[in-house]
């Protein structure tokens, strides 16, 4: 059975392209023959080949750490629009949205943390400027109250709801990384509550969430004292705060 076979029996969709990646990443046959074997039992491709595509740029993931989705390309959107001299990715992951921000924006300086140290040293591959803590607790003092844009890809699965997420993420990524508490907006209203002490004047807090979530999110939002919107895409909803 050919690799393309294999993995099209595994339930690939995309059996062609996953297979040329794999053949790609391999370091010779008995590698090739290893990542096809764990891709079919279930390893997520990004962790199998070591990267990830995300706003057109290969972004070093390590297995274990969150795989940045496609939908959060909307945050590195909006954050782009508002051309900040000074930007933390929170939550960071891998540290996508910081990397390609700092691509985009080369004059800015680009801050990223996450509590997890797989993700922080997975980070560290992508951009520099990386700190492991809980949220704001992990970046420099001197930042506090001048920071122009934070973008918060907080975890926002509801506990209840991990059971139910595709097997790819709820078995091979950071549990730190899905789990949004009760509601799933835990995580994110602390880091509403937190984000006008470290934001300037003026400044932004951009956070996804899904449609469902939204109108309460909008709520967390407003009762930090930001002044919030809601901004869709034909994938996500973002809430938009500003200080």
């Amino acid at each position: 059975m050919s690799i393309v076979e294999r993995l099209r029996a595994a339930g690939c969709v995309f059996a062609e392209e996953e297979a040329a990646l794999l053949q790609e990443a391999a370091r010779d046959a008995e590698h090739l023959e290893d990542l096809v074997r764990q891709r079919a039992d279930g390893l997520p491709l990004e962790h199998a080949v070591g990267w990830a595509l995300f706003c057109g740029q290969r972004i070093v993931v390590t297995r274990g750490v969150f795989v940045p989705r496609h939908r959060t390309e909307l945050l590195v959107d909006l954050a782009t629009e508002l051309k900040p001299a000074t930007v933390v990715d929170l939550c960071c992951g891998s540290g996508a949205v910081g990397a390609v921000l700092q691509h985009r924006l080369p004059s800015a300086t680009v801050y990223a943390a996450d509590i997890d140290p797989a993700a922080v040293a997975c980070a560290r591959e992508n951009l520099t400027n990386v700190f492991e803590g809980d949220l704001f607790d992990a970046l420099p003092t001197h930042l506090r109250g001048r920071i122009d844009v934070v973008v918060a890809n907080v975890p926002y699965v509801p506990t209840d709801d991990i059971r139910f997420m595709p097997p790819e993420a709820r078995d091979h990524e950071a549990r730190v990384a899905l789990d949004g508490g009760q509601d799933g907006l835990e995580i994110m209203r602390r880091v509403a509550a937190q984000a006008a002490t470290w934001l300037r004047p003026g400044g932004h807090l951009l956070s996804e969430t899904s449609e469902r979530q939204a109108p309460a999110a909008l709520v967390a939002f407003t009762a930090a004292g930001l002044n919030a919107k809601l901004v869709t895409s034909e994938d996500t909803t973002a809430v938009v705060g500003r200080r």
